[in-house]
């Protein structure tokens, strides 16, 4: 039997691992031990108690207006004590949060190999995504087993010099993940909310919340956002808001007093889910719902001036449009008005997974460790219509 310590701090991170401490948790070879650091607190909680997933540890490390040097120390520290008593055989990781970052660097110093779930995503800018950018870089290379969600990953670790060995294409676990919680039953949803989604007219979806939006990119984006509520007098938006203060206070003041604007909270994930099968389209710079949404069917406008997940733009499932004001609201408009335009990113395949991501995690590890004989299968993406 072999020991997996699972770390992971953040709602995103939480989302996506769900399904391989699931999948790992059924394997009789493995004991598997998860901690949990909090980076974020209430958003992180709503994910395990949607999902059930058991935690053994909880650093507990969230603090009112944390910097990044608290939430790596705090990781640093926190982990050092419980990798010396479980002595685990391997630690797993998720993505590009600073919880990731300082996770492996803990493990490395205890010679524990690291694998890092959706390895290799690249914008090749190191302040764009901040910090995540640098966060997965760092990561990959501290990591021993690299497990890339798609082909193009794949690649960007192998033009950094990743053994060919060290790596496989799982697909991504987010879709494991949401195609499980879209098949449950509707939620009861929030006055405000239910308002909001049977208005008549089109309605779009907004997450906006990365630390590089901050500023005037997030107050163009709100600008956008009145100038189509202003155009499209019949247009909805549905805007879960984050709680960071900056956030809130950026949205509020700019779209506080728009008819058109339905601010609630942040959702639980099966609501969340559920509420981005009732819209038409969503507007983002999330990483995750780029990869969501078009399972889905939706068209995603990604408000970003570059994204580590091209494989949307390549397949016609996601747009970037960036922050410029007139660029969002005109894209808003093309796809609530042109319905072939609409239907073309709506019928795009989606080329990040097919829902057995974990299941190819869990295989690998198998015969990482000697367990199973026959290599994991990898994820191949198909674009629809295939060819003859």
């Amino acid at each position: 039997m072999r020991t997996l310590f699972i770390t992971f701090g953040t709602r995103p991170e939480a989302i996506k691992m769900a399904p391989v401490v699931k999948e790992l948790s059924r394997r009789e070879r493995f004991r598997v031990i998860t901690c949990v650091t909090a980076q974020h607190r209430e958003m992180l909680d709503q994910v395990i108690e949607t999902f059930g997933i058991p935690v053994d540890y909880d650093l507990d490390i969230m603090r009112q207006s944390q910097s990044l040097t608290h939430v790596t120390t705090a990781v640093l520290q926190g982990l050092e004590p419980l990798l010396e008593t479980e002595q685990p055989h391997m630690v797993l990781v998720h993505g590009d949060t600073t919880t990731t970052f300082a996770a492996a660097v803990a493990a490395f110093y205890r010679q524990i190999p690291v694998a890092h779930v959706e390895a290799g995503l690249r914008t090749d800018s190191i302040y764009n995504p901040y910090p995540e950018e640098a966060n997965r870089r760092l990561t990959d290379r501290l990591a021993e087993t690299l497990l890339a969600p798609t082909e193009a990953a794949r690649q960007a670790l192998l033009a950094e010099g990743a053994p060919t060995q060290n790596i496989i294409v799982t697909g991504n676990t987010v879709i494991d993940a949401l195609l499980e919680t879209a098949d449950t039953p509707l939620p009861e949803y929030e006055p405000q909310l239910l308002a909001g989604l049977t208005r008549p007219g089109p309605k779009v979806l907004v997450t906006v919340h990365r630390r590089e939006s901050w500023g005037m990119p997030m107050q163009s984006i709100a600008r956008a956002i009145a100038a189509s509520c202003r155009r499209h007098e019949d247009l909805t938006f549905i805007f879960p808001i984050h709680l960071n203060p900056v956030v809130r206070q950026t949205f509020r003041s700019i779209l506080g007093t728009e008819p058109g604007v339905v601010f609630v909270e942040p959702q639980p994930y099966r609501a969340f889910v559920h509420l981005m099968k009732a819209v038409d389209l969503v507007i983002t710079d999330s990483g995750g719902i780029q990869e969501e949404a078009p399972a889905l069917g939706k068209p995603v406008l990604v408000m970003r001036d570059v994204t580590e997940r091209p494989e949307g733009l390549e397949a016609g499932t996601a747009r970037l449009v960036g922050t410029d004001s007139r660029a969002i609201e005109e894209s808003i408009s093309e796809l609530i008005t042109d319905r072939p335009a609409y239907e073309a990113m709506a019928n795009a395949v989606s080329p990040y997974g097919d829902g057995k991501a974990a299941v190819r995690i869990a295989d690998h590890l198998e015969h990482f460790f000697g367990f199973r004989a026959e290599p994991a299968e990898e994820f191949i993406y198909t674009p629809w219509p295939t060819e003859a």
